[in-house]
């Protein structure tokens, strides 16, 4: 093996690593606020308090609003993906076992960020209804008012999580199964059940926490939760004479936290499909 592939290898190996996770990695990376290339063990999110508008005088002072800040540490951890791809291997199998690696590990990693984003809306404390209940109606209007409530922007950036009986129990909801009412797919989550109602764009996932019967489902605003990145996928790719095999090493460093919990609205519903 020359040098010269064993160098192409790994700059197309990465190359599809990156466009995995990009693609397909994570759901719901792009739903919450996101800061990139964070140096340190963790960062901080601003909540800012609300501004007031006042009037003055000609030639007078303008009033400061003195607006609140307060600062939410988000902690960074370290995550890793690994795998060996035996060289001989690589000329026996019927597929390109570098793209399938490469997809693995993305997807693992992707598997992870969501996983970070859904542990910090899981920290919220607003509840609507109760778990023994499905998704109905009078249920997401009850969560609906109260984010007006809490004056969370309705912008076009809040967002649902659901698990695949809670669509199905949304499904026979008249509104949200007729194009009348709905949107499209939502672009950013290609290859995944998701349609905006409401001003909600409205995502399934079967990620969410889960007990034996029911899931915990969630209606947030973007800027309520935080994630940071301090090391977006590196991949490192080693050749092991030993082993006659490259091992292939994805890692990243992030986290995710909750920024404001008059934000979000947690759920918890039965997962038996609505009658």
């Amino acid at each position: 093996m020359t040098t010269t592939i064993d160098a192409s290898f790994i700059k197309h190996f990465e190359a599809d690593v990156h466009t995995a996770y990009q693609q397909q990695g994570s759901k719901l990376k792009n739903t919450v606020r996101s800061k990139n290339n964070i140096q340190g063990a963790s960062t901080t999110f601003q909540v800012i308090g609300a501004m007031t508008a006042t009037t003055k005088t000609r030639n007078g002072q303008i009033t400061a609003s003195n607006v609140t800040h307060t600062p939410v540490e988000c902690t960074l951890t370290d995550y890793y993906a690994g795998e060996w791809v035996d060289r001989l291997d690589e000329i026996k199998v019927g597929h390109d076992e570098r793209k399938v690696l490469a997809a693995a590990g993305a997807y693992a990693l992707g598997r992870k960020t969501d996983e970070l984003i859904i542990d910090a809306l899981k920290t919220a404390t607003q509840t609507v209804g109760e778990s023994t209940e499905p998704l109905t109606k009078d249920r997401i209007l009850k969560a609906f008012t109260l984010l007006n409530k809490n004056d969370v922007p309705d912008d076009g950036e809040r967002y649902a999580l659901v698990g695949a009986d809670q669509w199905n129990q949304l499904l026979s909801i008249e509104e949200f199964s007729s194009a009348d009412y709905v949107g499209e797919a939502y672009p950013m989550l290609t290859g995944s059940e998701s349609r905006k109602w409401m001003g909600i764009v409205w995502i399934m996932h079967t990620g969410l926490p889960k007990t034996e019967s029911s899931h915990t489902c969630f209606i947030y605003h973007k800027t309520a939760v935080g994630h940071a990145s301090g090391q977006d996928i590196k991949t490192d790719i080693t050749w092991h004479g030993d082993y006659a095999a490259h091992f292939v090493s994805n890692m990243m460093s992030q986290g995710a936290c909750l920024i404001d919990p008059k934000g979000v609205v947690k759920m918890e519903v039965i997962d038996t499909p609505a009658a």
